[in-house]
């Protein structure tokens, strides 16, 4: 099976795709799962804190001369054009590169400027080190679900995929508690609590980047780069610790894929494969991104204002109502994620986009008749992410998964990036703008639209999801370095819905 270490354009034949595929659950498994996927809970953390303290940043004595609005408007949608920029920077270099060397800078990125961010002495420099933060997580986003993807077992990847995009909420509790903590000026000085909140970010992103160290790099990206020897000593030490660990052998492994391997894979081919071979794909990934875009960023840059305004909640006690609805969207994929594998992907994620989409209409219309208290919002908002929140997670394992190898990280930053840019940028803007008038009318505005967006999301996947539960990464889409038709290499990943499209690589 092997070939000259880092050699290129040679073809070879290989199980490991069928060997991690068939690997039980074990700690190996729980290893990735800490050293990876606790990035979305400071991402989380990050998003929360700042639309908590942006009233007290607001205020004389916070040590910055900057208004509520601009925190919530103008360094959100910096926050979240950095994120786009580097999901498609990063990106880019994730492929070529691959998933550790990138997972390991990006989490760099993020660290130094959260920490910068801690020492913010004007608007300029705030908004600046939002933008670098953004980009630091922006890179996570393509590297991460690459290599989560690839690591995990295809029995368990969507559930584990869910769960760890999920974790933002994780972090999105941690951020309301700690905002409550660092606004209350009998504990810490106006200009020092939210100071406090991005350098506990830095910290943990420094404890995370420690455990990060033992996850290798996929083996499914050395194989296709040439480096298959080094491919199988990882998932034969992987085969070694998960024997030794259950005290049985492994079964045997079933489907072989034979590739020609390659260095790099062009922007234009990228562009060809993801727009042009896999288009109704292509609709599906860009209508489930602006769809969970536009309505969480709204809702999390505006939720603290919505509060103080509508409902005059003090600005240092809204972190306990954003608890109460992150504790919903946590428990949303981690207790519907098992059944994106077992009822199936095409099903849940049409359901969850449908039913917050319905629920969040039934908000508006009972916040127009001035039905709602700041308690039975959240409760309504609770319910609404509950679902909303599963179907969001479920639009990164979507276009992680259903896109060939090759382009998987590309892909995940194209998607995230031109999605996010329509409702993560335009969002919070908006939402600061209609939030800010004091009307109720244009709150209601705001709603339907983000309501609107996810209905129309879910029924663009009631026809056009891809079955891809419980199935090989190879199966759902086959590679561009795939030169044979072997038992885990079918392109038609949608139960034969698509276009089985052309082999783009070279014999």
């Amino acid at each position: 099976m092997t070939t000259p270490e880092g050699a290129t354009g040679h073809t070879l034949t290989t199980d490991i795709p069928a060997r991690l595929d068939r690997l039980p659950w074990s700690r190996w498994h729980w290893t990735i799962v800490v050293g990876l996927g606790t990035v979305w809970i400071l991402d989380g953390l990050e998003v929360t804190v700042v639309g908590n303290i942006a009233g007290r940043l607001s205020e004389p004595g916070s040590g910055l001369s900057i208004s509520s609005g601009q925190v919530t408007g103008v360094a959100a949608a910096l926050y979240v054009a950095g994120a786009c920029v580097g999901a498609l920077f990063w990106g880019r270099l994730t492929d070529r590169y691959g998933r550790k060397k990138l997972f390991m800078i990006t989490l760099a990125v993020y660290l130094a400027a959260t920490a910068l961010t801690a020492v913010s002495f004007d608007a300029w420099w705030f908004f600046l080190f939002r933008f670098l933060t953004g980009f630091g997580i922006g890179g996570e986003y393509a590297a991460i679900n690459s290599a989560i993807d690839e690591l995990i077992p295809s029995e368990h990847r969507g559930r584990v995929d869910l769960i760890i995009n999920g974790s933002f909420w994780v972090g999105a509790v941690g951020g309301s508690l700690l905002s409550i903590l660092a606004l209350n000026t009998d504990f810490l000085a106006a200009n020092v609590g939210w100071r406090l909140t991005f350098a506990l970010g830095a910290v943990l992103a420094l404890v995370i980047l420690l455990v990060r160290r033992h996850v290798p790099e996929s083996p499914r990206w050395l194989l296709i780069h040439g480096r298959d020897r080094e491919a199988e000593e990882v998932v034969a030490g992987i085969e070694r610790d998960i024997e030794a660990e259950t005290g049985k052998p492994l079964p045997p492994p079933h489907g072989e894929i034979t590739i020609h391997q390659r260095r790099t894979v062009s922007f234009l081919e990228i562009g060809r494969t993801v727009f042009a071979d896999y288009r109704k794909r292509a609709i599906l990934g860009f209508s489930l991104f602006i769809g969970q875009a536009f309505l969480y960023n709204a809702i999390t840059f505006g939720f603290g204002a919505i509060l103080t305004k509508f409902f005059d909640v003090p600005t240092d006690r809204t972190g306990y109502y954003f608890a109460v609805i992150a504790v919903g969207n946590f428990l949303g994929p981690l207790l519907l994620g098992k059944l994106f594998d077992t009822v199936g992907r095409r099903v849940m994620i049409s359901g969850t986009y449908l039913l917050s989409g319905l629920l969040l209409f039934g908000t508006a219309w009972l916040f127009d008749r001035g039905s709602l208290s700041a308690v039975t919002l959240t409760a309504c908002w609770c319910a609404v992410l509950f679902f909303a929140s599963a179907g969001a997670s479920s639009a990164y394992l979507t276009v992680s998964e259903i896109f060939p190898m090759e382009t998987r990280a590309m892909s995940i930053a194209f998607f995230y990036a031109l999605g996010t840019a329509a409702g993560g940028i335009s969002g919070p803007v908006l939402f600061a703008d209609l939030t800010g008038t004091g009307k109720v009318g244009d709150t209601v505005l705001a709603f339907s639209i983000g309501a609107a967006l996810m209905c129309a999301a879910g029924l663009v996947a009631v026809f056009l999801a891809v079955d891809a539960e419980r199935r090989s990464l190879e199966d759902i889409a086959k590679p561009l370095t795939a030169v044979t038709r072997g038992a885990t290499a079918d392109a038609r990943g949608d139960g034969g819905k698509d276009v089985t499209p052309p082999s783009s690589s070279p014999a």
